[in-house]
């Protein structure tokens, strides 16, 4: 692992540590709003990590709002007793960002329940197949896990399905087109390096959704590294 992968999975591990604990101490519960929820998250990064910067929007969604992807803005929802919710956060730490997703079920729904057990597992399989594939492009890729979409019964609810990362801000380095996302447009290779000689390091999500129900579940995490400790 070089030194870019590690201070990258370090942050990864530092947020992750930082959703451990506000599920410990009972945070994901009904009777709270997307916004109060989100504060309160904010105030613990604080808190546990001395977190204060974020480089994009903080995002957690509950119900039918976990049908819409990152850009989107719906309106801010109460949480349910039998909600699915999840959260996309990209905090900083010094100087380098993480930037997790993840999905909680608060009741014991068996169609939520199945829904956040297929979007880790897809993620699993996406990464494998990305190992495997040295020379995959971004557009590959995003077919790819279209395809494992569709083979469990969902629909794939972005238009990407992963960005690059590095150390802050890498969107004013790299640039905020379609070579920085996992994109049907994108032809060149994710293995390959930056416009200034670094290797690429990527941001893998998975956006699953059933617009019948009215539920969506999302994860995403680094997906170049050697191994995943979550």
């Amino acid at each position: 692992m070089d030194d870019t992968q590690h201070r990258l999975l370090e942050a990864q591990n530092k947020a992750f540590e930082l959703f451990k604990t506000a599920e410990q101490e009972g945070f994901f519960q009904a009777g709270q709003t997307e916004d109060e929820l989100n504060t309160r998250l904010y105030e613990l990064a604080e808190e546990l990590l001395g977190i204060k910067k974020y480089w994009h929007k903080r995002i957690v969604r509950s119900g039918e709002n976990t049908l819409y992807p990152y850009k989107e803005n719906p309106p801010n929802l109460m949480i349910q007793a039998d909600d699915i919710l999840f959260f996309d956060f990209g905090p900083v730490f010094e100087d380098w960002e993480a930037d997790i997703g993840y999905t909680y079920v608060l009741g014991n729904d068996p169609n939520k329940l199945q829904l956040k057990a297929d979007i880790t597992i897809a993620w699993e399989q996406g990464k494998i197949h990305f190992d495997k594939n040295p020379k995959i492009t971004g557009a590959q890729f995003y077919a790819y896990t279209q395809k494992i979409a569709k083979h469990m019964g969902w629909e794939f609810g972005n238009i990407h399905c992963g960005h690059l990362i590095g150390q802050f801000p890498h969107e004013k380095i790299l640039g905020d087109d379609v070579e920085s996302y996992i994109h049907p447009d994108n032809h060149t290779l994710m293995h390959g390096k930056d416009k200034f000689g670094n290797d690429l390091h990527w941001i893998y999500e998975i956006h699953f959704i059933d617009r019948k129900q009215k539920i969506g579940g999302f994860i995403e995490k680094l997906l170049t590294v050697p191994y995943s400790l979550h």
